[in-house]
């Protein structure tokens, strides 16, 4: 298990863009990392204030970041790269993701073709499905 420390000491996320606060499994292929997610963060103010709900385009991004460290974990050298999300294919948002929600990203890697990386990701809440998708990610240097 792996804490916030270790990711911010990884990605280059920051407040308020940093959407995982732990790595709970992680093996070459396959990571699993948590979102608690909280009324405080800035979205919330502004995305359906009345009734908040975690837009889906950072719900995407934790499952990026989540796959970001996959990659950065297991390359020589990790703070000379950065990891840039290059394309999304099949992003289905199936179920709203709420305030005092914890999200659980599970990202496996597919295939690794030169500095291209294709995962599937899947999000969950309460172990039921509510986002998944399949993307690719750029391996570049600073």
């Amino acid at each position: 298990m792996r804490d916030i420390n270790y990711i911010l000491n990884m990605i280059p996320h920051r407040y308020p863009f940093i959407m995982i606060d732990k790595v709970v499994e992680e093996s070459k292929k396959h990571i699993k990392t948590l979102k608690n997610v909280t009324v405080n963060e800035p979205h919330f103010s502004g995305h359906f204030p009345e009734k908040p709900i975690m837009p889906g385009v950072l719900i995407l991004e934790s499952m990026a970041q989540s796959s970001c460290l996959l990659i950065l974990n297991y390359i020589d050298n990790p703070d000379k790269h950065l990891v840039y999300l290059s394309k999304v294919n099949h992003l289905r948002i199936l179920k709203n993701v709420i305030p005092g929600d914890q999200l659980v990203i599970k990202a496996d890697l597919v295939q690794h073709k030169m500095n291209s990386f294709k995962f599937n990701a899947i999000c969950t809440v309460e172990d039921e499905v509510v986002a998944k998708s399949e993307f690719l990610a750029t391996l570049v240097k600073k």
